[in-house]
């Protein structure tokens, strides 16, 4: 899928096609989101199982054939999608080292425990994900207009009762942002499409929670998250202007008083994330990614900080879009193709 490209892809892609018959492209003139140019994809496809893979994401050899044996063995019949174990392959910067404890931490740690548990996912990879043909009809494709398209279509199929997957041994290697501008742009995106499939969901779990119990820890964590990034935040503030209040007044005891004490919260939470993140890079990669434990605190005061800012500010445009003004499109963050350290 050409999704209207402006570089040299299609004079790139027409030489593909002499060297490879069987490659078919489509060429959408007008970009108009990643959901709006899979969904075309996936009825001019002929097979029965659709691999999603972005441009900046590079499988291992062997993904496909492990993909297939997920769908095929005896548990597979009802597998919507199975989704891969991502690794970061720029890590020759601060950003990028921090971000391969992060992505060991939701993946070693969350997609684990919720396909384990109870046959439930947030969200597929939508970098390399493969999914089965039927069952991303069933739904009705990609939802359009919503603003993360792997988030919106892993809770669909899980409320058709189809399971997704999560494939710890099927690796692939992706770009991520490098600078904190793009990052942030990028994950005020996945926030915003986070709050989207709650708002979507949350009456349909209300009214038959009995129904939907599957979902209940999945559809509980999300919803504790919304309402602790706007206490956050709201906490945050006042304790801000408390500070200042006591500063101008001369209360300088006070002053001290608030900021040691919440050093002293701040020190046992990530002392907390600590062992999170640590049981994380032992289990994912058997390991390999303990000597990037020390980059576990930038990422940890990201998460807590910034990703709780970025609910908050997109709270509004989820709203929105739940109600029918949304958008599938974004700008991708800028990314090096830099080589692994």
């Amino acid at each position: 899928m050409d999704d209207g490209s402006t570089d040299k892809t299609p004079q790139i892609l027409q030489q593909m096609q002499q060297r490879y018959p069987k490659l078919r492209v489509i060429r959408i003139e007008e970009n108009q989101g990643k959901a709006h140019a899979f969904n075309i994809g996936i009825f001019f496809a002929k097979g029965d199982y659709i691999l999603s893979n972005d441009a900046d994401t590079i499988p291992e050899k062997d993904a496909l054939i492990k993909y297939m044996q997920y769908f095929t063995s005896p548990t597979g019949l009802n597998y919507a999608a199975i989704t891969a174990n991502m690794d970061v392959y720029n890590r020759s910067t601060l950003w990028g080292k921090s971000q391969t404890v992060e992505f060991s931490s939701i993946v070693g740690i969350i997609k684990r425990s919720q396909t384990a548990l109870n046959n439930t996912m947030y969200a597929y990879s939508g970098a390399n994900t493969m999914y089965r043909r039927s069952f991303l009809i069933d739904v009705g494709g990609f939802r359009q207009d919503r603003a993360t398209e792997d988030i919106s279509i892993a809770w669909d199929h899980t409320f058709m009762n189809v399971t997704p997957k999560f494939a710890p041994d099927i690796v692939f290697h992706m770009n991520v942002p490098e600078s904190f501008r793009d990052l942030y742009r990028q994950r005020k995106r996945w926030a915003q499409g986070g709050t989207e499939v709650w708002l979507t969901n949350f009456t349909k779990v209300l009214r038959h929670p009995w129904q939907h119990r599957f979902v209940l820890s999945m559809f509980a964590d999300t919803t504790l998250s919304i309402i602790w990034s706007f206490f956050f935040w709201i906490t945050s503030i006042i304790f801000v202007l408390l500070m200042i209040h006591f500063a101008v007044t001369g209360n300088y005891e006070r002053v001290w008083h608030g900021i040691a004490m919440s050093m002293i919260f701040v020190n046992f939470q990530l002392i907390a994330g600590l062992f999170q993140v640590l049981a994380a890079l032992i289990l994912d990669f058997d390991g390999a990614k303990l000597r990037y434990l020390m980059f576990s605190p930038i990422y940890l005061l990201f998460t807590w900080i910034v990703n709780p800012l970025t609910i908050v500010t997109t709270c509004l445009k989820a709203i929105k879009a739940v109600m029918g003004y949304g958008s599938g499109k974004w700008v991708s963050p800028e990314r090096k193709a830099n080589s692994n350290d």
